[in-house]
């Protein structure tokens, strides 16, 4: 497994768990929550080829979830902040392969 596929499914497992434990009590809420991530580690894990550009979509969410909780409800702001931090982790990290792919195509410069 390369590193950034490492750091996504490391980033996907701690977001799981952090939604585990911030939504304990709302056993609907756990399972929304805490499912996607789980799955897209496990896809990671798998080495399946959409788990990286489903964990990137699905960040986007979470991302906003942060920042909406991070706003609205300030005894969860910290859970929030570390939602965000996981999310931008995702995004990189998700994306990192596809750059890297990206920007060397342009370093070796245009094939005539």
């Amino acid at each position: 497994m390369t590193p950034a596929r490492r750091i996504l499914f490391a980033a996907l497992v701690l977001l799981a768990l952090l939604d585990l434990a911030w939504f304990w009590h709302e056993p609907l809420a756990r399972i929304v929550f805490t499912l996607p991530p789980a799955l897209c580690a496990l896809g990671v894990w798998m080495h399946r080829r959409t788990a990286g550009f489903w964990s990137g979509v699905l960040a986007l969410l979470w991302f906003s979830h942060g920042v909406m909780v991070a706003w609205t409800r300030p005894p969860e702001r910290l859970q929030a902040f570390a939602e965000l931090v996981l999310a931008v982790v995702v995004i990189l990290a998700a994306s990192l392969p596809g750059m890297r792919a990206r920007f060397a195509q342009r370093r070796s410069g245009p094939s005539v």
